[in-house]
This record gives structure tokens, C-alpha cells and sequence, in this order.
């Protein structure tokens, strides 16, 4: 099966991340979302620790509200080491079903930041990336000069012995028939809300539940 791995902390999930999965299931290929609860941000301040179990509750309780979609909420992170890499869960999720194809999920704007992400190489290369807009990012050059610095660069920082091509370490781009970094753009709708601005509002006492999924 193919396998969305939308990542977060969700705190709490709104209705932007219910079009990007609405999206994911409808609209492309994918089979099922892995909704993965995050419990620490390596790149974010630790201050997320101790709601991850209330966030993953509530993130089950959200997902059956709407059982037309194909999304199970993964707490796989909460038994692993930290810090929680994304390239360690994409590891972790693919020794657990090893039968599954799985593309992590990303705002433009992640994106556009992804050289601070520990091995990204492998994460385009090895699992690949749907990315979705968020306002201010061109995701057509993004992805052009990420594919062009992968052809600058192919061996050994994107072609490495742990690359799932065979005999990665001897080849170089030219020897592939297609780009490495499989990027792929979704036409999701764009929606202008964010966990935080919805936590702010709240704590100021203005209702935001139509905003919550």
C-alpha cells in the first residue's frame, strides 16, 4: 500500500490539516495517512512533552468524527529515542511494514528549510516528499534548485551505501533515467490557519471551535 506520513504536533488539528488529508485520500493515490503525533520537535523548544498523550488522544478522537477517510493516528514516535528525526520514524515505520511504500508530507515552507533536516538526502530520495502550498513559498523553484543541487552533488551526499538504489556508491546521476529527488507538488487547497494562532485566540477567550477539526 501506499502510505502518506503526515508528521506533527497537532496542537490541536485544525481544519487545514483536515483539507490536506481530505486531499492525500481523495484526490491522489495514497491509500492510507499515517497521522504520526510527534511528541518533541527536535528544531522547536521542549515545551511539548507533556500534552503528547492528550494531543494523540484528542487526534483519535478527531479522526473518528470523520471515518470517511482512510487516516490512522500513530503514536509510533512515543516508543522511540529521542530526538525524533523524521528520517529515524520513516525508518522505524518501514522496518515495522516493510510491504508499504511511504512518502513523508510537508508544508512548502519545510520545504524550503529542509537542508536543516538530519539526512534529507534520504528522505527525498529513499521515502520522497508530497508537498503541499503555504503562502509566500514559489514550490516550483524550491523543487527545480533542490533537484539541481542533487545533479551537482550526486555521490556520495544523496548516492550513499544506505540509498535503496543498488550499488548507489559507484553511480552517478547520469546513470539514472529520472531525477533522485522525487518531489512531488499536491494541489491542495491552501488553507490560512495555524495551530498557534488558534491556541493564542484561546487563551485571549475567543472561540475558535469552528476552526478545530
Amino acid at each position: 500500500m501506499r502510505i502518506a506520513v503526515y508528521s506533527g504536533s497537532f496542537d490541536p488539528l485544525h481544519i487545514g490539516h483536515l483539507a490536506i488529508m481530505e486531499h492525500l485520500t481523495r484526490v491522489h493515490d495514497f491509500d492510507w495517512v499515517y497521522l504520526v503525533i510527534s511528541p518533541q520537535n527536535p528544531m522547536k523548544a521542549p515545551n511539548k512533552i507533556e500534552s503528547a498523550q492528550q494531543r494523540y488522544e484528542a487526534a483519535v478522537e478527531a479522526v473518528k468524527r470523520h471515518p470517511e477517510l482512510h487516516v490512522w493516528v500513530d503514536d509510533i514516535e512515543f516508543r522511540m529515542e529521542p530526538p525524533h528525526y523524521t528520517i529515524k520514524t520513516l525508518d522505524a515505520l518501514k522496518r515495522r511494514e516493510p510491504e508499504n511504500d511511504f512518502t513523508l508530507v510537508m508544508g512548502a515552507d519545510n520545504l524550503a528549510y529542509i537542508h536543516d533536516w538530519r539526512d534529507f538526502p534520504r528522505i527525498l530520495s529513499e521515502y520522497g516528499v508530497a508537498v503541499y502550498p503555504r503562502k509566500g513559498y514559489d514550490l516550483e523553484s524550491i523543487r527545480a534548485a533542490l533537484q539541481e543541487e542533487c545533479k551537482n552533488h550526486p555521490a556520495p551526499y544523496v548516492l550513499d551505501p544506505y540509498s535503496t538504489f543498488k550499488d548507489a556508491g559507484t553511480l552517478g546521476f547520469e546513470d539514472f533515467d529520472e531525477e533522485i529527488y522525487n518531489i512531488r507538488i499536491l494541489d491542495a487547497p491552501s488553507v490560512d490557519i495555524s495551530s498557534t494562532e488558534i491556541r493564542m485566540a484561546e487563551a485571549e477567550g475567543r472561540d475558535m471551535s469552528k476552526f478545530r477539526m
